[in-house]
């Protein structure tokens, strides 16, 4: 199964962002599962792809070309595989289509966008396929309260909490099972009320 994790870029957060994460991706990549991201070599991106390799799992990179001159020190050397493409958009686009699940972990505003993004294809059926946020240190606990405002005032429907699961540190099996079983057998997004 493809495993298309969105995160940050820096190593300027703090270490045990790193390690969590990290973690998740050897039992990812122990699980036979492989990785699908931007290419990153720092912050969550390279703590993700040096766990699914010390998990024996295949890393793919996808990312622009123009960071080959750019950026070239930004990428994760190891990948297994690259993928270029032209522009950021097709990037993104390239992850959504080659991805079997998407795991949001700690990140900032493109990490937001990412998971915003295949949020609301999903809303609108244009995937199904699992989303899933691994909320380290309680990252997101206050995008789950946004949410839940938006619920509550009726910006949102409640059946959106049905399009992604959000899981804490110390649950990463718990996550695994969620993707894989969702994965599985499939969820009918026309279960979901959108209204």
């Amino acid at each position: 199964m493809n495993i298309c994790i969105f995160g940050a870029s820096s190593d300027k957060i703090d270490k045990s962002y790193i390690e969590a994460v990290e973690k998740l991706g050897l039992e990812l990549g122990k699980s036979g599962h492989t990785l699908v991201f931007g290419a990153g070599a720092h912050g969550l991106m390279g703590a993700a792809a040096r766990g699914f390799h010390k998990g024996s799992a295949k890393v793919i990179g996808i990312v622009p070309a123009f960071f080959r001159t750019d950026y070239v020190e930004e990428l994760y050397e190891q990948c297994d595989e690259f993928i270029y493409t032209e522009t950021m958009a097709e990037r993104k686009a390239k992850m959504e289509e080659m991805a079997d699940v998407f795991i949001t972990v700690p990140g900032g505003i493109g990490t937001y966008e990412e998971f915003f993004e295949v949020l609301v294809l999903k809303l609108l059926a244009r995937h199904n396929k699992p989303i899933a946020i691994y909320d380290v240190n309680d990252y997101y606990k206050e995008l789950e309260a946004l949410l839940k405002r938006a619920v509550e005032e009726d910006f949102l429907h409640e059946n959106c909490y049905q399009l992604y699961r959000l899981f804490k540190t110390g649950q990463e099996e718990e996550l695994v099972s969620y993707i894989e079983e969702k994965n599985e057998g499939g969820f009918a997004v026309n279960e979901v009320k959108y209204g």
